[in-house]
């Protein structure tokens, strides 16, 4: 196969960092070709196949399984943890057919759509998981009392719009008048970032820092505040954390009793803690899920061609290969403002 275009994920941000693992140390290689979620040309298929259900010339998505647990979760991904694969910043490659599922042939979407559908695969799992975890404690009261709340990022938004699908209230933080208006444009009360300069928690520089602490319980309270504002008073329903450590307090802080943690990434700390006695009392749910199931892939897929439910036309942003280092570059020092950016490696 060769890939037209991949999706740059926070694990290759992740991967170059050599942290929060070494998948270089992790896979026993010395290097790894990163990229698991894409799309590319089928140019050849074996013969011999026996589950081969494209042909030549086919445009698919690549599925980033590696390793699958006995309930084909994804238990390590390809092109990532899992050794002896090779991503999609190879011009050309091969691989078991069984990860490449096919894009419908006549197609309402771009390339550019599709190429981003992993952050809706990933969402469209962890949304339904949190959701009916939600509704086992809330079991009949109109989603429109209640708040879903997401940090910034591309799977919080497209679990945001299935939120709006659902007939919740939905808000997200953003730190750029692009992404302020785009929220604004989909019908996502946008929440401006800015307002709250200092939300993280402080480093480990900072702690010592007595004004910096002042300052952040400052930025807490009028966060916690426009939560207020947003939902009555009752806090957020379920809010959506693929942030992680510097924001996990404030998270658990705005949640509503019988709230849930919705997370499914880690991009700023994975290490976390609580206490588990407040967190009972107030019956929270923690929802952690990773990728999803790989026999689910061709209905999401379906849901997503029938019910346009897909990254907006016009909202991603295109490197070329020769460009890749500047996508890396751009990407981790927050100079991206699309929620989707990605990279050409053939032309179509």
């Amino acid at each position: 196969m060769e890939p037209i275009l991949g999706s740059w994920e926070a694990n290759m941000d992740h991967a170059l960092a050599r942290s929060p693992i070494d998948v270089c140390s992790s896979r026993g290689e010395d290097a790894v070709v990163l990229g698991n979620l894409g799309v590319v040309r089928v140019l050849k298929v074996h013969p011999e196949s026996r589950h081969a259900r494209v042909g030549e010339g086919d445009l698919c998505l690549l599925l980033p399984f590696g390793k699958l647990d006995r309930f084909d979760y994804a238990e390590l991904a390809y092109a990532y943890d899992c050794p002896r694969t090779i991503g999609l910043l190879a011009r050309h490659s091969k691989m078991d057919v069984r990860l490449l599922l096919p894009i419908p042939e006549a197609t309402a979407h771009s390339l550019p759509q599709w190429a981003a559908y992993g952050r809706y695969f990933t969402a469209w799992d962890n949304w339904s998981k949190a959701y009916g975890c939600w509704r086992t404690q809330v079991a009949d009261d109109d989603p429109a009392n209640h708040l879903v709340f997401g940090w910034g990022g591309g799977v919080a938004f497209a679990e945001l719009m299935l939120a709006k699908r659902a007939g919740f209230r939905v808000a997200m933080a953003a730190g750029s008048d692009e992404r302020v208006a785009f929220l604004h444009d989909h019908g996502i009360t946008p929440v401006d970032r800015r307002r709250f300069p200092d939300l993280s928690l402080p480093t480990r520089q900072e702690r010592s820092d007595r004004d910096r602490h002042r300052r952040r319980r400052a930025s807490v309270a009028a966060f916690i505040d426009t939560v207020k504002d947003l939902s009555d008073g009752h806090g957020v329903a379920i809010f959506v954390d693929n942030i992680g450590e510097p924001l996990y307090d404030v998270t658990l802080n705005a949640l509503a009793r019988e709230g849930v943690v919705a997370t499914c990434g880690w991009k700023a700390g994975m290490r976390l803690s609580h206490l588990r006695g407040a967190e009972s009392i107030a019956r929270h749910i923690h929802v952690n899920t990773h990728v999803w199931r790989l026999p689910d892939s061709p209905r999401i897929r379906d849901f997503m061609e029938a019910d346009g439910w897909m990254t907006p036309e016009g909202s991603t942003v295109v490197y070329d290969f020769d460009r890749v280092p500047d996508l890396a570059d751009d990407y981790a020092n927050g100079k991206i403002g699309s929620y989707f950016p990605m990279y050409r490696v053939n032309p179509l």
